[in-house]
């Protein structure tokens, strides 16, 4: 095949459209062509309004003779990467049933790879299905009460389940195209495969989630929803038995192989391996707000005055970091085009704020997390401290916005000038629920995190014009974005305890869905490993 880069076009062009470009930057007939893929489409927005989509192809010829020679500065020979295959290992002991704690992407993912290599795995999440999960959700943001073992962190696909649907990541592997497939295999729409910034939104995620599940029951996987690993069993150095919880009793399950992907929000699951003597190291995470513009006020900051293309155009986002003194840093994360600010507690008593957007991404506001670094210098270097500097957060969140749930929230001119609602209209409707308390946020958050983010506010805004709007509206406290704890392992196996093999956020090794499925793959070879050596 020969790859053509940098096709920059001025709107998306359908197959037909693109075989006619193809052919035209080649210098041969349509006909020619037998075969066109996109490989990545991503905007270039450097020079607006002038906007343009940015493809890069894959074409083939059915007769080589007639393949035009490679000459040109954007064409050239195309070699396919090697196709990620998840190998059956000789000699697997298949009479074996791994346990998975955990059913977000690391577990789900770790599964798939297990059971269709024919290892049933009994698969425990102490949160609910999705139909259930969603339900009991909503009755929360319209004021009901709220569940603490089923939310937007707990429950079928993890905390990603309410969320963006993000496909972006930091790490580079070879497997990552292999979860992007199997999340097009149970039902993400397939461009995923190659735009620039992929997302699934919360509306597939839900879909995706089920059918992976129902294919995993077939396999002869146990799924047990309400079941919450509550303790284990150490014998000589290694694991000897799960002590789980479920309808207010509990009931055990012999094992000597566990796959811990229990989430970022998981405190009570550390505060028991902490307590059984594993090593647990404390890290560095973020905190900050929820900040929310109209998605209108961002699309003409990010494509300037387009009417007509923007029609055509996605629903524009952002990513910025500010590196401020003392080393420490603020960024946006988590950005969700025409989405919502959730309501994502776990625990009683605490306020936790997410954002969230469906596939389309046609809500109103454009929200994101702007967040502020914090090092065990902050919180102390306790393995759990860091867990308890967000739970304070949490707690005094909840205290500001009335304890009822409601978040605390302030418009950004009212806090650049560190002061109270002052009345001053708000451009921005906040999107959370069950609601808002407008008050002070420099007296929910610590000094350094209002002062940072204070000073990323303004440099923020010369690159992307509307962000420092005083009716712009921050709502808090987001301190979910990574897991505030390690826990140390070799190889995928904790390094003191044989037989638990941490993977996902919940380990402190991962973040976000590709980085976290990533993992669950990578933790489910050496499962594989195992076995196939237990019988040999």
């Amino acid at each position: 095949m020969l790859k053509l880069t940098e096709i920059r076009l001025d709107s998306k062009y359908d197959s037909a459209g693109l075989k006619r470009v193809a052919a035209e930057v080649l210098g041969v007939a349509e006909a020619e062509i037998k075969e066109l893929r996109v490989k990545k489409l991503s905007i270039d927005a450097r020079r607006k309004p002038d906007v343009r989509f940015v493809y890069t192809l894959l074409v083939s010829f059915g007769d080589d003779e007639k393949r035009p020679p490679v000459f040109r500065r954007n064409v050239s020979e195309y070699v396919a990467p090697e196709r990620y295959v998840f190998h059956l290992p000789p000699g697997l002991c298949r009479d074996m049933s791994p346990v998975i704690v955990g059913t977000g992407p690391a577990g789900l993912f770790a599964a798939l790879c297990l059971a269709e290599i024919g290892l049933k795995c009994i698969i425990l999440e102490r949160g609910q299905p999705v139909d259930r999960r969603i339900s009991d959700v909503n009755r929360f943001w319209s004021g009901g009460g709220f569940d603490a073992s089923s939310n937007v962190q707990f429950g079928e696909g993890g905390a990603g389940t309410f969320s963006d649907g993000k496909l972006t990541t930091g790490i580079s592997d070879k497997r990552i195209r292999f979860v992007l497939e199997q999340l097009v295999r149970f039902g993400a729409p397939d461009d995923i495969l190659y735009l620039s910034k992929p997302h699934i939104g919360t509306d597939n995620l839900r879909r995706i989630v089920k059918s992976m599940r129902k294919h995993l029951t077939e396999l002869g996987c146990d799924f047990r929803f309400g079941h919450r690993l509550k303790d284990v069993t150490i014998s000589d150095g290694a694991l000897r038995e799960l002590v789980v919880e479920s309808g207010g009793a509990t009931y055990t399950i012999a094992s000597n192989m566990l796959i811990l992907a229990p989430g970022n929000s998981a405190r009570d699951t550390f505060e028991m391996l902490f307590r059984r003597g594993f090593r647990l190291k404390p890290k560095g995470f973020s905190v900050g707000v929820r900040i929310e513009h109209l998605q209108s006020d961002v699309d003409f900051a990010q494509y300037g005055d387009c009417t007509v293309l923007r029609q055509k155009l996605p629903a524009s986002d952002y990513k910025m970091v500010s590196h401020i003194e003392h080393g420490r840093s603020v960024y946006t994360f988590c950005v969700c085009p025409g989405g919502h600010v959730v309501a994502a507690a776990s625990e009683l008593g605490g306020v936790v704020t997410n954002g969230m957007s469906e596939y389309s991404r046609d809500g109103e506001n454009c929200n994101g997390a702007l967040l502020v670094t914090v090092t065990p210098d902050d919180y102390g270097y306790g393995p759990l401290d860091g867990m308890e500097f967000q739970r304070k957060l949490e707690q005094a969140a909840f205290s500001a916005g009335g304890g009822n749930y409601h978040a605390p929230a302030q418009l950004v001119g009212d806090f650049l000038e560190k002061r109270a609602h002052s009345g001053r209209e708000k451009d921005v409707a906040p999107t959370y629920l069950p609601g808002v308390k407008f008050c002070n946020l420099w007296d929910v958050l610590p000094e350094f995190v209002c002062e940072s983010l204070r000073s990323a506010l303004s440099e923020f805004s010369g690159r992307v014009g509307v962000f420092s709007n005083p009716g712009a509206v921050m709502t808090a406290v987001e301190t979910r974005s990574s897991c505030p704890v390690r826990i140390e392992r070799e190889d995928y196996e904790t390094v003191n305890i044989r037989g638990i093999f941490p993977c996902g956020e919940g380990s402190g090794y991962a973040g976000g869905i590709i980085s976290s499925a990533v993992d669950g793959v990578k933790c489910a070879e050496i499962i594989s490993l195992r076995l196939s050596k237990h019988k040999g």
